[in-house]
């Protein structure tokens, strides 16, 4: 999500894609991804840095949700020998809110834990790994999970849980399914859980975005023409930290029941994922830090590209440290997008959508549809999920602006293309949903625009195949097999 100047490339980067997303435009943003580095503070601190959030009915599971965070953005395979780890001295929580008012009624709560077995070495590992116990491993790291209440009483789910080390090569991880299968642990109440390195799952034209709002397909309708090309995944060969939790529909839902349909008020729930830290932190002379004082949110996240392209520079540290209840602040920001005005004014050949009064944007966004995923009318920046709609058995990209109602902007599932799906939301062009978005005036009674519904990035899906069953992240990328960006074609 990010890579050039933030408050720049911030509007005028995904603006400008969508935008030149005249037959297909993309565009995240500041970050690199989700929300990778979306903030100038939070860029700062990769370990807090919550980079994408996805939550959605367990596909081989239906009678459970999965809730998946991920963290580190942008994460080198080759980064050794300190390689990415989760944050000792960070609180990582997953929070549900599940009567509408956008505060957390249920929480997970993560705390990690690294041990140095051998001080007297530089080595990440003396020899293979070939178990998550094993001794040649010089720096496991366990965590704890505890689920807190709304009154704020808090139950340990589990504690020495072992993450997976960093996937090395062949030489130190010759087997590393094998350790990450060994680290998906059952909790109490049949619930599953998981944290350690993945592939980050986005998928997005960074490199394109991030060059005065390109798209590579449409290089040649660009301000600033270039030969047309096809687009290229820019989060292709990071890795990233995943916090995945699998936990029954009932443990979730504010009566312990399954709903009784989609149209159930009780269905949907509120999601989004936050890091914190201590107040305070001391500097000692060795070298050493220790933390005191209450915790500070320091990194938030709900709905995808957010905090990249509908909040401005000035505003967005103080929104990662701002709860979702309190949103109603940021409402402005999406009932009149600036970077839509720029599209506008920078691709004539776009059907032009309105700058004011978005009303779809804060229903799509902050208060969810009706019908769907309303949660009331608090505004606040979570990812709704109505648990009552089954898992697609033919589950399309585009979610619902596909007719699958099952995926963006119901939950998130890791294939569903948020860029896109948003590009054409932000340029009223809502597919399949168009009927309904008129139906209460939006868009100036035109939901269904043209070309806007060809806008995209040429980037469809991940450049790994997801797991079948939980954590459904595919592997990450061993440092052995990395290989840094160069030019295409070589340097």
């Amino acid at each position: 999500m990010q890579r050039i100047t933030l408050a720049f490339l911030v509007v005028l980067g995904l603006a400008a894609a969508v935008a030149v997303a005249l037959v297909r435009g993309p565009a995240p943003q500041a970050a690199k991804a989700s929300s990778h580095r979306e903030a100038p503070l939070i860029s700062q601190d990769p370990a807090a840095d919550n980079t994408d959030l996805y939550a959605f009915v367990s596909p081989d599971r239906p009678d459970s949700v999965t809730i998946v965070a991920n963290y580190v953005p942008l994460e080198q395979p080759a980064g050794g020998p300190n390689f990415a780890t989760f944050g000792d001295d960070v609180r990582y929580e997953l929070k549900v809110d599940n009567t509408g008012d956008g505060a957390e009624d249920v929480t997970y709560r993560f705390r990690f834990h690294t041990d140095t077995r051998n001080k007297n070495t530089f080595l990440y590992n003396t020899g293979p790994i070939d178990s998550l116990d094993d001794t040649d491993w010089n720096r496991p790291q366990t965590y704890r999970v505890t689920r807190v209440g709304k009154n704020g009483h808090g139950t340990l789910l589990g504690s020495g849980l072992l993450t997976p080390p960093a996937n090395i090569g062949p030489r130190s991880t010759p087997h590393y399914e094998d350790l990450a299968a060994a680290a998906v642990h059952d909790l109490p109440g049949n619930i599953k859980v998981f944290a350690g390195q993945r592939d980050d799952p986005f998928f997005v034209d960074l490199g394109s975005i991030f060059d005065l709002a390109g798209l590579r397909p449409l290089n040649s309708l660009h301000a600033l023409p270039l030969a047309n090309e096809a687009g290229v995944d820019g989060v292709s060969g990071y890795n990233t930290h995943t916090i995945a939790i699998q936990v029954p529909i009932t443990q979730l839902t504010r009566n312990h029941a399954m709903p009784t349909g989609a149209d159930d008020p009780k269905a949907v729930l509120g999601v989004y994922a936050s890091a914190s830290r201590r107040h305070i932190r001391i500097l000692q002379s060795n070298g050493a830090h220790k933390s005191a004082s209450s915790w500070r949110q320091v990194s938030r996240l709900g709905e995808p590209l957010i905090n990249e392209v509908v909040i401005p520079l000035g505003q967005k540290d103080r929104w990662n440290a701002a709860e979702p209840e309190d949103d109603s602040q940021f409402a402005n920001r999406y009932r009149n997008p600036e970077l839509v005005g720029i599209a506008n004014t920078l691709y004539s050949a776009l059907d032009d959508a309105p700058t004011t009064n978005r009303g779809d944007l804060v229903a799509v966004l902050l208060t969810g549809v009706p019908g769907l995923n309303n949660t009331g009318a608090t505004k606040a920046d979570l990812l709704r999920l109505n648990v009552a709609i089954p898992p697609a058995m033919s589950p399309d990209r585009m979610g619902v602006l596909a007719g699958d109602f099952a995926g963006f902007p119901n939950g998130r599932r890791l294939a569903d293309d948020v860029v896109d799906i948003e590009l054409r939301a932000l340029e009223c062009s809502y597919g399949a949903a168009a009927g309904i978005v008129e139906g209460f005036g939006f868009c100036d009674g035109n939901a269904h625009r043209t070309p806007n519904n060809l806008i995209t990035d040429g980037v469809d899906e991940n450049e790994r195949s997801f797991m079948t069953e939980f954590p459904y992240l595919a592997a990450p990328f061993a440092g052995y097999e990395a290989v840094p960006p160069t030019p295409m074609g070589g340097p």
